[in-house]
């Protein structure tokens, strides 16, 4: 007995000193029941090895939708997906395979305030995380763009573009949707030159391109951003009713219904 304890907490001491916490916290009940099922030892280590595995995944994946910044709330599973029209359905089912990121394409989300654009790249980059292990990142345009100017005006601009190329996709919510000045979007246009071919970028905007010289203030910037994005991309139109006005309806209805009703009693 003695000696069954202390090699018990020799290998424990041995798998805590190589870093394997879930086969340190499993291999007693692993032994037990291979012993029981008459395991052989290539199995009894294959089952450890993919415990280990797996934890490490799971892990991986936490840290990455943290690293990521993404709303969770705005999930695959919560995005109503009989919303999308059928082309759109089909592109997003391609993109969730992951592997525009490896051609580096950008994906380019438009369409009207509360159709879904910002819930739905969000989904995609929470899938390219849980199913592929791909880094993202998220923010708003306006927080980026300040990003942005703080580093360059710390003369840490090149820091910031390095820190940012580090994301197989770089999700952009809302560009337009607040008016920037000059200097801002010039920034913004060097982010986009970095990481044109170099990196994916996912981007949503209630502007078509036609208005994008709001944005960028002239033509020749406008035409140099717009060609950056659309060169290697992916559009998805979502010219749909707004969800959240849809969903106000739904509750107004039944709360109308009651209220006549008490009256009609």
């Amino acid at each position: 007995m003695k000696a069954t304890t202390t090699l018990a907490q020799e290998l424990t001491g041995c798998l805590r000193e190589l870093h394997l916490p879930a086969m340190r916290e499993c291999w007693e009940e692993e032994a037990r029941r291979s012993r029981k099922e008459v395991s052989s030892y290539e199995a009894y280590l294959l089952e450890l090895a993919r415990r280990e595995c797996a934890a490490r995944s799971e892990k991986r994946i936490a840290r990455l939708l943290r690293e990521s910044q993404l709303p969770l709330e705005k999930s695959w599973d919560a995005f109503d997906q009989k919303r999308l029209p059928r082309k759109v359905a089909q592109q997003v089912q391609v993109l969730l395979e992951g592997s525009f990121l490896d051609r580096r394409e950008n994906v380019l989300a438009f369409g009207n305030p509360g159709s879904g654009k910002s819930h739905l790249l969000c989904a995609i980059g929470q899938e390219l995380i849980r199913r592929h292990g791909r880094r993202v990142f998220f923010t708003s345009c306006g927080l980026l763009v300040q990003d942005l100017l703080i580093g360059k005006r710390d003369l840490k601009l090149a820091r910031v573009l390095k820190r940012l190329a580090r994301y197989d996709a770089l999700i952009i919510d809302d560009i337009g949707y607040v008016q920037q000045d000059r200097e801002e979007m010039e920034v913004l246009f060097s982010l986009l030159a970095a990481r044109y071919e170099r990196g994916s970028v996912l981007v949503t905007s209630n502007l078509p391109f036609s208005k994008w010289e709001l944005i960028f203030k002239d033509p020749m910037t406008t035409a140099a951003a717009i060609d950056r994005l659309v060169h290697h991309s992916v559009i998805l139109e979502l010219n749909l009713p707004s969800y959240r006005l849809e969903e106000s309806k739904r509750t107004v209805r039944p709360e109308k219904e009651d209220r006549a009703k008490e009256r009609s009693e």
